[in-house]
């Protein structure tokens, strides 16, 4: 009740008209229309049906308008008339298994779903101090995560990634296996051929029952791929407020801010940071925050990075890693040799790990993290084979099990993994780290020596 009373306190019950004075660039400009950001508006052509646009500024007495479709036939003159003041969308359990766009209306050639609920596009997160704390390790699905990455319900992790490098098939592995109740997945930017190659092949039938899935494609104007996100955003909050442990997959970020910097520079934004402006970057962390762990339920979320020429630096990748909880980076090298998924472990960090797995794991997991980056620092000497076993312990050890490794983060598309499966496959993996080094020990006369600590990547930034 208190929800719909402040949605009525919004409306605006009076008929607000203006009319378009002029174009600039996408934006239609209107006078002698008083209303408030965000609102939508229709504007009646001759001839034509209404254009549906949204308010995305105000210039001196002038209003802003971006168009929600083609502004083919828009001239001065034309009457601009209120519709709607305030931001919302249908929700409901009808919307599982269905694939809708940045309006909420169906892209499947399914029916209309009957939805009672609405709930607003940009609520506010939960208040910090309410915020349960985690503690509960979530399965993704994914052996190469669920092992040495581990993640926890209510999680925010990046997967940060150039084109090409499996980023897609990563999610719908994630939709199809992770032990979330509901998936909510945004397709935000993506190319129309895509959609169809992502729902039949990557998501299948066994993902999509258990999802709803947002779409808003590339050719789409700004104002509906901004919308798309937002849409995404409240049916993963009404499903955690319903009690649900939620799996948000949102791809991508990058596209996303490239909406909001078309947005912002039609509006009259002046650029800053490589041409985006500072809106973008305010917006960020209320994407982020949005996600996360509530006293009803929880959104696990996943944010994907398509990084510019693979540069962890670009502004978005750069932000985004200090506001999310954790990060995987998919390596095109690792992608290079066959082996999907392509998550390079010394370039990523799951910040929760320590307080959701065991020292038993932790250390594990630490150890195959020590003889990643052995193996690597070497990988010179053993390409040319100017490496001669028996020069240095620890890098035969690395030798030795590189295989195994190889094995432990790999996965096929078609191969479900469970927490314990991942955790019982690292164990035997460090088993053999022990034996091995055991062996080594009692054939040089001396001890094992001192296993590495957790702090190593229990807590990195």
């Amino acid at each position: 009740m208190e929800a719909l009373l402040a949605q009525l306190q919004g409306v605006i019950t009076t008929g607000v008209r203006g009319q378009v004075v002029r174009a600039q660039g996408p934006v239609l400009v209107a006078r002698g229309c008083p209303v408030p950001l965000g609102a939508m508006v229709r504007v009646h052509r001759q001839g034509l049906p209404p254009l549906v646009a949204e308010v995305i500024g105000f210039r001196d007495q002038e209003t802003l308008l971006m168009p929600l479709e083609d502004a083919q036939g828009v001239r001065p003159g034309d009457a601009v008339e209120l519709f709607r003041s305030s931001r919302w969308v249908k929700v409901g359990r009808e919307m599982l298994g269905r694939v809708v766009n940045a309006l909420g209306e169906p892209l499947d050639g399914k029916p209309q779903p009957l939805l009672v609920d609405r709930v607003p596009l940009e609520a506010p997160p939960p208040p910090p101090t309410q915020r349960p704390v985690i503690h509960q390790a979530i399965s993704t699905g994914i052996r190469a995560l669920d092992a040495l990455l581990t993640c926890g319900r209510g999680q925010r992790m990046g997967i940060f990634s150039g084109s090409g490098v499996g980023k897609s098939t990563l999610l719908g592995m994630m939709a199809r296996y992770c032990s979330a109740q509901v998936n909510i997945i945004a397709l935000i930017g993506e190319r129309g051929r895509e959609v169809n190659q992502f729902l039949q092949q990557e998501l299948g039938p066994e993902g999509l029952k258990r999802s709803v899935v947002v779409v808003a494609t590339s050719d789409q104007p700004a104002p509906l791929r901004i919308r798309a996100a937002q849409v995404a955003l409240a049916l993963a909050e009404y499903f955690r407020d319903q009690g649900q442990d939620v799996l948000l997959l949102f791809d991508s970020v990058t596209r996303y801010a490239m909406a909001l910097r078309e947005l912002g520079l039609s509006a009259g934004e002046v650029p800053a940071t490589r041409g985006y402006p500072p809106s973008v970057f305010a917006a960020l962390p209320k994407l982020v925050e949005r996600a996360g762990t509530s006293p009803r339920g929880t959104i696990t979320a996943f944010f994907t990075v398509l990084v510019e020429g693979d540069d962890l630096h670009e502004p978005v990748a750069d932000t985004m890693r200090g506001l999310l909880d954790g990060h995987v980076w998919l390596s095109r090298s690792l992608a290079g040799r066959g082996l999907y998924p392509a998550v390079d472990v010394l370039e990523s960090v799951s910040r929760l790990m320590p307080q959701l797995v065991s020292p038993q794991q932790l250390e594990a997991a630490t150890w195959f993290r020590r003889l990643t980056a052995t193996l690597r620092e070497h990988e010179d000497l053993i390409t040319i084979g100017a490496y001669r076993p028996g020069s240095d312990p620890e890098l035969d050890l690395a030798v030795a099990l590189r295989s195994q490794m190889e094995t432990l983060i790999s996965q096929p598309i078609e191969q479900k993994s469970s927490l314990q499966d991942a955790q019982r496959v690292l164990q035997q993996f460090f088993q053999q780290v022990q034996t091995r080094r055991s062996q080594s020990a009692s054939v040089a006369g001396g001890s094992p020596g001192s296993s590495p600590t957790g702090a190593s990547i229990s807590r990195g930034n």
